[in-house]
């Protein structure tokens, strides 16, 4: 089957997400790739149409076992024209649990035909030297897994000559999803004298939950605890308060540190 262009999607506020597509799009080899950043709110405020000739590669961190639910109805609102589809989820060493289900179920319904799926590993966004979780990935084997899965993807794209021969994927997850009405809401990073007012942290907020005249202001209700602004910050100004997002990082750290590895189902 061929390919005349390459659409890579993702949102990915500390560059885990981007990092793990640019390495996928590295081994698929496309001449032409474009590539559609939904991290910041005004390029989601635009609509994805693609093509029966296109590959599609949609990529979301996972969020407590989900797909982060400020992605929800850009997701649900691409047109893809039954377009070959590579759905990923990029975790924290944690459990991916329901989030590739929900990807994939959702390009499904969006019109997409997926060819393959995957789970990989990034840096825990509550991960710092105090609580270090999953550091520094992906790392290197990291990304030569991403190669290895694109070129895989490409394998399995000449190998047919039309996605009526492609049957769906089984990845694990339930139905329904996990239930996220214990989403937090909550005061949890600290601002200190460091601070130089630069306004990195607030441009790098996904959801713009920081006030951009006084950066140590966030709006609880918009954070989505993706920790952008803690790690953009090369003064380290920013740090997590003591209290309820601490102590869950302090559990998580003390339970995933056995290393685990990326999953690929065809």
């Amino acid at each position: 089957m061929k390919i005349q262009s390459l659409k890579l999607a993702y949102f990915s506020p500390t560059g885990t997400t981007k990092s793990i597509v640019q390495a996928i799009a590295r081994g698929i080899n496309q001449n032409t790739a474009e590539q559609i950043d939904i991290t910041k709110p005004n390029a989601r405020k635009k609509q994805l149409q693609t093509l029966e000739n296109d590959l599609l590669v949609v990529a979301v961190p996972v969020y407590i076992g989900r797909v982060p639910a400020l992605l929800s109805e850009w997701l649900h609102a691409i047109k893809a024209d039954k377009t070959p589809t590579v759905c990923v989820v990029v975790y924290g060493n944690r459990d991916y649990e329901d989030a590739l289900l929900e990807l994939k179920n959702i390009m499904k319904k969006s019109g997409g035909i997926p060819i393959a799926c995957a789970a990989f590993i990034g840096e825990h966004s509550f991960s710092s030297s105090d609580t270090p979780i999953a550091v520094s990935r992906p790392d290197t084997t990291d990304l030569n897994y991403a190669e290895m899965f694109g070129r895989k993807i490409n394998e399995t794209l000449q190998s047919i000559s039309s996605l009526d021969y492609i049957s769906d994927i089984n990845v694990p997850g339930n139905y329904p999803y996990k239930n996220l009405e214990d989403l937090l809401s909550v005061d949890f990073i600290a601002t200190s004298d460091k601070c130089i007012k630069c306004g990195i942290c607030a441009e790098s907020c996904p959801v713009s939950a920081i006030d951009f005249e006084n950066f140590s202001l966030i709006d609880k209700e918009k954070c989505i605890l993706c920790c952008a602004c803690i790690k953009c910050c090369s003064e380290n100004a920013r740090t997590m308060k003591e209290g309820i997002v601490e102590n869950i990082a302090i559990r998580i750290s003390e339970m995933c540190k056995e290393r685990k590895e990326p999953v690929f189902f065809f």
